[in-house]
Formats: C-alpha cells, sequence, structure tokens
C-alpha cells in the first residue's frame, strides 16, 4: 500500500515536472520573439539569409555534446557568463544575429541542455518558415512538406532507407535532395532534410510537426482529412467553413486518398478524431446490439 507522505512526494514530483514544463515553455517563447525579431528586424541580409542553417549548426553541436549543453545552460553560472561563452565558441563561426540569438537563449533558464537544444531547434525551424512566408512561399511549403511525409510514410523502402542509421545523415539528406530536386522550395528541401536527423520521433512525424509550425505562422491549425476519392472543389470549401467555425481560427485542409476510408470522411483536428466513414457507423451500429 503506498503511504501518504509517498503520495504527496509523488504529487510534488508531477507539479515540479509540471512547472518546470510551463518554464522552459515561457523561455521558448522569449526565443522565438528573439527569432522573430532578428528575421523581421534589419539585420544584415547574409545574416538573415543564413540564421536558419546558423542555429541548426548550433543544435548539432549541442547535441554532440553533454557537457557543452551543461555549461551553456548550467543556471549556477551568471547569465553574463554563459553569454560570453556562447560568443567564445561560436562567434566568427556563424552569423552575428544568429550568435547573439544564441547567447540570449543561453542566458534564460531551462530545465536542461536538451530542453535548450531542443527550443532552439524550433526556432530555427521557425526562422526557415518566417523566410518562406515572407518570400511569399509558405503555403507552398507547407502543402509540399505535408505529401512529402505521405510519400514517404507510404512507401516502406524510402521510409526504411530514410530511417536507416547505418547510412550517415549526409547520404540519406542527399537523398531526399536527389528526390524532391528543384520540384519543392528551398524551404521544403531544407526542411524535408532536417527532418533527417529526427531525435525520437519518426521522419514523417517530424515533417508533420514543420507542418503544424508552418500553420501556426500563418495562424491556422492543420485538419488532416482522409476519404476514398478527392473531394470536390465544393465539399473542400463546405468543410473548411464548418471546422473552421470549430477551431476559432482558419483550418488548412491536407487531403489524405486512403482507400481504407469506405465513403464518408475522417477527419483528424489537434487531437481530436471525427469519424463519418461508413465503416465507423456501421461498427456505431454493431455495438448497439452488442
Amino acid at each position: 500500500m503506498t503511504s501518504g507522505v509517498e503520495t504527496r512526494a509523488g504529487a510534488m514530483d508531477d507539479v515540479l515536472d509540471a512547472a518546470r514544463a510551463r518554464a522552459s515553455a515561457g523561455e521558448d517563447k522569449g526565443l522565438l520573439g528573439k527569432v522573430i525579431d532578428a528575421v523581421r528586424g534589419e539585420p544584415a541580409a547574409a545574416d538573415k539569409n543564413t540564421l536558419a542553417a546558423d542555429l541548426f549548426a548550433v543544435v548539432d553541436a549541442l547535441d554532440s555534446s553533454v557537457a557543452l549543453r551543461r555549461a551553456i545552460t548550467d543556471p549556477s553560472t551568471p547569465e553574463e557568463s554563459r553569454r560570453n561563452l556562447v560568443q567564445g565558441l561560436f562567434g566568427g563561426k556563424i552569423s552575428k544575429t544568429a550568435a547573439a540569438v544564441v547567447a540570449d537563449g543561453a542566458a534564460m533558464r531551462w530545465p536542461g541542455g536538451r530542453s535548450f537544444a531542443e527550443a532552439l531547434e524550433r526556432q530555427a525551424v521557425r526562422a526557415q518558415l518566417i523566410s518562406a512566408d515572407d518570400a511569399g512561399n509558405l503555403g507552398e511549403a507547407e502543402d509540399e512538406l505535408f505529401r512529402f511525409a505521405r510519400t514517404v510514410e507510404s512507401n516502406p523502402e524510402l521510409r526504411n532507407t530514410l530511417a536507416n542509421r547505418g547510412a550517415t545523415v549526409a547520404q540519406r539528406q542527399e537523398l531526399i535532395a536527389d528526390i524532391l530536386g528543384d520540384r519543392a522550395t528551398e524551404t521544403t528541401v531544407v526542411l524535408a532534410q532536417r527532418a533527417v536527423t529526427a531525435r525520437e520521433r519518426t521522419f514523417a512525424h517530424t515533417i508533420e510537426g514543420f507542418v503544424t509550425l508552418a500553420a501556426e505562422q500563418r495562424n491556422r491549425v492543420v485538419a488532416t482529412v482522409r476519404v476514398a476519392t478527392a473531394l470536390t472543389d465544393e465539399q473542400r470549401s463546405r468543410l473548411q467553413a464548418s471546422l473552421s467555425r470549430q477551431a476559432g481560427r482558419e483550418v488548412a485542409l491536407q487531403e489524405v486518398i486512403d482507400p481504407s476510408v469506405v465513403g464518408g470522411v475522417r477527419v483528424e483536428l489537434g487531437d481530436e478524431v471525427v469519424e463519418g466513414t461508413v465503416a465507423a457507423r456501421l461498427l456505431a451500429a454493431r455495438r448497439l446490439f452488442d
């Protein structure tokens, strides 16, 4: 039987974990603000063009060294010392704008070095997406990323090849460049290649996370619509309007043709799943007689 002390200790651990998560989320937003300022401000054109790549390079360096992650995020080290450490390590190797973003981020409080690396990677992705938005092709990149994720998921050989840790990251990224070539936007190629380094999620799930960030950049949410046959323009318009009312903001429809969907439509909106398929209705009917 669990003692009251153990129960309270477990509850306290849960509270602390939640507090750490909130703190990390708060710092993540603070870091996002700095990235937005860096991209939307007036940095040198060269700095702006390389910001995402520079931040990804720092993330790779952090991922490769536990000692480095600890040193940069150690809360017992004065903020200015952490800033100086970043400048000493990366100054001259990445742009001044990127170094400033990393130094400011290092000065924040993080639950751990890995949390900082993960937050920095999200901001690198957002920097790439913001640049695409400024260039007017964010919507195109969002659609391309989603389609490529579906292509990988539906092709076991390609999926396994991209997940094969026996091949180097560079080799797998070269494969993606060969597949996409000049048929996709630069942002799509860059982020698809970045997804190869996915830490804990699959390649396709990592790209789907990028798609979500792209939708957020446009103040939209993504709804994945699974149908047996393609929707007509009228059906897409009506469904999009209905889901937008439900979500309280614009919804971006990503359509997936799935032969296993027997009539109707299956909609995944965030954590919600709406089943309007014949198969789902038959299953519900059967349960009435169980």
